[in-house]
């Protein structure tokens, strides 16, 4: 017992890595879900969670003059980075259910806070649950096949295993993290209990309206998304603001889901074309004997995977059959997405949800609330599925033991969903429902609402979805112009700001700056996310 302690100690999975992954994951996830909520997108926080478990297990280190190794901080930032993607799944797709008016919104004059929260809180705990255990064992099948026998790039891992081998031997990525992550909380707190700076600033310039959302953490996302992808955000926003002016208004959420959906179905066209391409070069090659395959250990754990997801949605309220059918959709959409993340570096989770979700019902009759539940367990499979893609190529480039890699990202995992699910209610709660006049857009989970409740207008929504699948193809990235659509011109200001600095370093060509950038956007949209949430229950409870 004590040989395999040593050996796994050795391997990266130390005490330090455990306690760092539980409380890290935690607090990534706080942060994730107000990100998601707030802006309707979420950052892959790979490389924020990078610099800090090797600031902080360096720093311990140095207190306990213990060596801290490249695989021990990896393994700690493989956990703690995977309730992240588990914040997104829910926050993607569980806002539906307040859209479509299935869940009711929040009253604290007439409602006492537990009788509004328990009835919906376990149906969600649950599905969440069964999300994660699915993806961590279905991702270990995925790991030989994807990283070691496709060999694909997967480059957000990528990207954090150069980060990690960069090291940080003076400490100063961590103390820059750190200032910025100050910054952005204390910025917060003067915007938002202060009240010393106005949230929006909006007037006009001539005729033409101008507004401004003064938020660290949306000039953080432009920045981290590009410059490219920042403008078309900003594009969405002038569509929807001329469709105002146009005085079809309530025309713009059916538009923005029918190109969001549209782009969808290219993302799985072009899935289904690549695989097919991949699967004849891959057959065409010459067996060179380092993957010898191992059918049935594959297959036990697609079995332990989906028996234990499958226990978790029956206690949720699934019937047997929609609970099958769930599994075998985890399966498949898990399988696309593990793959389109190691191609593109894009995790359309809540694409995934909706296509195994409509499937479902083409075959069983399901309530609206179990449709959107069902997109729930995908969305959270399929998000956590492309965290874990990531961090074992991360691991794969830095010969990390994948074994410890597996136990800290289903911790992680598991303690992301026990701080996501309360998290995201106490959020609801506080902004009383979700929607842009809440100041929580929730732009995809008005996609899995259309599919569920309906689309509005079938014409103009149909006509949307071609367009968008028309820019797809024509690599015009539709979905990032839906979602600017439903978030308007304030935030996607803000937005568009950022992506303008971002192209002003990038053009410097400085390795140097530009990971200073991507450090200091890292922090300020963590310092928002965590410190906007803390500000949020401290008001809710304190009312």
């Amino acid at each position: 017992m004590q040989q395999k302690i040593r050996f796994m100690a050795a391997n990266g999975l130390t005490w330090r890595a455990v306690l760092l992954t539980v409380l890290g994951s935690a607090l990534i996830t706080i942060s994730s879900m107000y990100i998601a909520l707030k802006m309707s997108a979420l950052p892959w926080p790979t490389i924020f969670v990078a610099i800090l478990s090797m600031s902080l297990l360096k720093l311990g280190g140095r207190i306990s003059q213990r060596t801290t190794t490249l695989n021990e901080i990896n393994v700690t930032q493989t956990g703690m980075s995977s309730g992240a993607m588990v914040a997104g799944g829910i926050a993607f797709t569980i806002p539906a259910l307040f859209i479509a008016g299935i869940y009711e919104p929040y009253n604290p004059d007439t409602m006492q806070l537990s009788d509004w929260l328990w009835p919906k809180f376990w149906p969600v705990m649950l599905v969440s649950l069964a999300g994660v255990i699915a993806g961590t064992f279905l991702c270990w099948v995925y790991r030989r096949r994807n990283i070691e026998e496709l060999e694909l790039a997967y480059p957000i891992g990528t990207a954090a295993a150069d980060t990690l081998e960069a090291g940080d031997e003076g400490g100063s990525k961590g103390l820059m993290l750190l200032l910025s992550l100050v910054f952005s909380s204390i910025f917060t707190v003067i915007r938002d209990v202060g009240h010393w700076v106005k949230e929006l600033y909006s007037g006009a310039i001539g005729f033409f309206p101008v507004a401004i959302y003064m938020s660290p953490l949306a000039m953080a996302t432009g920045y981290i998304i590009g410059f490219i992808p920042a403008c078309y955000w900003f594009v969405g926003a002038l569509v929807g603001l001329v469709m105002q002016q146009a005085g079809v208004s309530d025309m713009i959420i059916t538009a923005a889901v029918g190109l969001m959906v549209g782009a969808g179905i290219g993302i799985v066209v072009s899935f289904i074309s690549t695989s097919i391409t991949a699967a004849r070069k891959h057959k065409t090659k010459p067996a060179d004997g380092k993957h010898k395959p191992q059918p049935r250990r594959r297959v036990s754990y697609i079995l332990i995977g989906a028996a234990l997801s499958f226990v978790f949605t029956i206690i949720a309220g699934f019937s047997v059959p929609v609970a099958l059918l769930a599994m075998i959709g985890v399966v498949f959409a898990t399988a696309m997405s593990s793959v389109i993340t190691g191609q593109t570096g894009i995790n359309p989770m809540e694409i995934f949800g909706i296509i195994i979700l409509l499937s479902i019902r083409l075959l069983v009759a399901v309530s609206h609330e179990q449709a959107i539940l069902i997109a729930c367990l995908v969305a959270v499979a399929c998000g956590y599925a492309g965290d874990a893609m990531n961090d074992y190529k991360t691991g794969h480039i830095l010969s990390s033991d994948p074994q410890a890699q597996f136990v800290t990202q289903l911790l992680g995992g598991l303690a992301g969903v026990l701080v996501a699910v309360p998290t995201f209610f106490l959020i609801i709660a506080q902004y009383g429902s979700v929607g842009a006049e809440t100041g929580l857009p929730a732009a995809q989970a008005h996609s899995v609402s259309a599919m569920v409740s309906g689309i509005g207008d079938p014409l103009i929504f149909t006509a949307a979805l071609l367009v968008g699948l028309i820019l797809f193809l024509l690599k015009i990235p539709s979905m990032i112009i839906g979602i600017g659509m439903i978030l308007g011109l304030g935030m996607s200001t803000s937005i568009f700001l950022g992506g303008i600095i971002c192209y002003l370093v990038t053009g410097f060509k400085s390795d140097r700056l530009t990971v200073k950038g991507n450090i200091i956007a890292a922090g300020l949209l963590g310092g928002e996310g965590i410190t906007s949430t803390v500000i949020a229950m401290i008001t809710m409870f304190q009312d």
